[in-house]
């Protein structure tokens, strides 16, 4: 044994230790042999990866209006659909197999078909389109938490989410509900991906969507898992995935926590960032919505690091890609049922139909204008301020812009029950302060990211960039200055969840009551009376401090919505 043994070292320090061990142990052998096949071939090589990311899709499968802002005017084009979104990511991923695809959220809700299938008909689409990975938006909870993990768990691609956890009861916070990265390895270097979702959704949406979930701030653990994916799992490059908002993206990549990520690729605000914006510790971008951009990251890769990025966001021009057929017909085949409903035309409209701008929109009037019509006894009418549901205007033969049932849900997706209420004048100030903050904040971390509250029988003029309390400079009701002190009857949508005394956010509301109608059905008595409609913005909401057609809330970065 002895004579073995210094046979075995002499062996070694002739040849080197290596060697010996790989000589001995032909497992080890074949790992060393791996190791050194790598750093020859990758090594000392270059070469590219692209990361293609969508983001907000919001169940869109058919190519839309798509509104650009050029020489200060709006412009439509054609742009997205699934169909033609796929092939688009197949001609890249045959350009460059080293390619990986992922969404930012906000993939089962928006569209009569996703609501009528609970999101379900959505799911063999986005197996077909290949995508490597996902993170939960915060429209995913539409259908409330087990359809959420049945509809997530039913794709084929990893999801990752750090701040969603299993709620046990009693403030109890149990597991994640998802993984909370996810790694890359391509060509032997790793690429690792944090995943976050707003930890407003119980705000935001409708508490009782959410309910069995407890979501945590990006800050709480977000130090922690760059340090894993960087120290432990030793990833040259770090992508935290968000579907935040850009103000709250932005926030965050100046904040210490984020360093060791290189960038935030985020989602929600439906913003268009052609240019990544640097801040402290990492890049911002966010690409669009509704299939109509796509994100594209180039890093090229020399000696096992990453040397250069390039982003461009690439337009879907749907006339430049052509549909693909596989995707064509899983659509067709999930459509079938409903699409006599959805192509069902409720009224007309003589003007486009958009929701892009800050302040005013004339999918927010048209609303607006058909709740006025149907509760005439409100003193003011209220719509939230969302920003989902592309734009509508291409006429058909008769000349003016069809407003389908199919419409309808993509611009009100929940169809709500319209509830009454009083209020005071009091009330209604400090609601628009706080309205109006959730929008401009200086602290981007206290912006919700939805834009300006919508209302019609109150004009209100503002400064967006005043303190915090006071932006309102004056208010009227009925053509009269607001009083205080007097009792005004309001009319908004119920939120599923919210306590009695809540309307659009508006706490302590007295004598609330649901009526017998709904949103869908508002707009389609309305339609069917007074079609078509002109639902030309007007003004209801003055800004004295930004332009009245204001396309973004964030401000302080080198940024421009167009």
């Amino acid at each position: 044994m002895e004579n073995n043994r210094r046979g075995f070292l002499k062996k070694v320090g002739a040849i080197g230790a290596g060697t010996a061990l790989a000589t001995v142990n032909p497992i080890l052998s074949f790992a060393d042999e791996n190791v050194e096949n790598t750093l020859n071939q990758e090594g000392d090589s270059e070469f590219t990866i692209s990361i293609l990311q969508t983001t907000d899709v919001h169940c869109q499968v058919h190519p839309h209006d798509e509104l650009f802002w050029e020489n200060e005017q709006s412009v439509f084009r054609k742009t997205g659909g699934y169909a033609h979104l796929a092939t688009y990511l197949k001609k890249e991923k045959k350009n460059n197999p080293d390619t990986f695809i992922i969404d930012t959220g906000d993939m089962f809700q928006g569209s009569e078909l996703s609501v009528k299938t609970s999101g379900k008909a959505m799911i063999p689409v986005l197996n077909e389109l290949g995508y490597d990975l996902y993170l939960p938006g915060n429209w995913e909870v539409i259908y409330y938490k087990k359809a959420m993990q049945t509809l997530l768990g039913s794709l084929n691609a990893p999801k990752v989410c750090a701040n969603m956890y299993h709620d046990l009861g009693d403030g109890k916070r149990g597991e994640l509900i998802f993984q909370p990265y996810h790694i890359w390895n391509v060509r032997g270097v790793k690429i690792g991906f944090i995943g976050y979702t707003d930890p407003l959704v119980p705000v935001r949406q409708s508490p009782s969507y959410s309910k069995g979930i407890i979501y945590t701030k990006p800050e709480e653990n977000l130090a922690h898992y760059v340090d894993v994916l960087r120290n432990q799992e030793q990833c040259v490059y770090v992508f935290m995935l968000s579907h935040l908002g850009l103000s709250q993206q932005i926030h965050i990549a100046n904040l210490p926590e984020c360093e060791g990520v290189d960038y935030i690729l985020g989602g929600d605000t439906h913003e268009r960032v052609r240019k990544p914006i640097q801040c402290k510790y990492s890049k911002v971008v966010e690409p669009g919505a509704f299939g109509s951009f796509v994100g594209k990251l180039e890093l090229k890769i020399k000696d096992g690091k990453v040397v250069q990025d390039d982003y461009t966001l690439v337009e879907i021009d749907s006339k430049k890609y052509k549909a693909d057929k596989n995707i064509s017909r899983l659509i067709k085949e999930n459509e079938v049922p409903f699409e006599g409903d959805i192509n069902t035309i409720a009224g007309y409209s003589t003007i486009p139909l958009y929701r892009y701008f800050v302040i005013e929109n004339t999918i927010d009037t048209l609303i607006l204008d058909a709740l006025k019509w149907k509760i005439k006894e409100a003193d003011i009418v209220l719509s939230n301020g969302f920003r989902f549901c592309p734009p509508n205007a291409t006429p058909d033969e008769t000349g003016n812009i069809p407003i389908t049932n199919g419409y309808i849900f993509d611009m009100l997706p929940v169809d709500s029950v319209v509830r009454t209420g009083s209020v005071n004048g009091k009330q209604i100030a400090d609601w628009l302060e706080k309205e109006l903050n959730n929008v401009f904040a200086e602290d981007a971390s206290q912006r919700l990211g939805g834009w300006v509250i919508k209302f019609k029988g109150m004009k209100i003029t503002f400064n967006a960039f005043a303190p915090n309390g006071k932006r309102v400079q004056s208010v009227e009701v009925g053509a009269k200055p607001l009083d205080m002190s007097k009792v005004y009857r309001i009319c908004a949508c119920e939120r599923e969840g919210d306590p009695l005394d809540m309307l659009c956010r508006m706490r302590g509301v007295s004598n609330a009551s649901n009526t017998p109608f709904t949103l869908h059905s508002v707009l389609k008595d309305y339609l069917k009376v007074n079609s078509p409609v002109t639902p030309e913005p007007p003004m209801s909401a003055k800004v004295l401090d930004a332009p009245q057609k204001l396309l973004t809330q964030v401000t302080g970065v080198d940024y421009q919505f167009h």
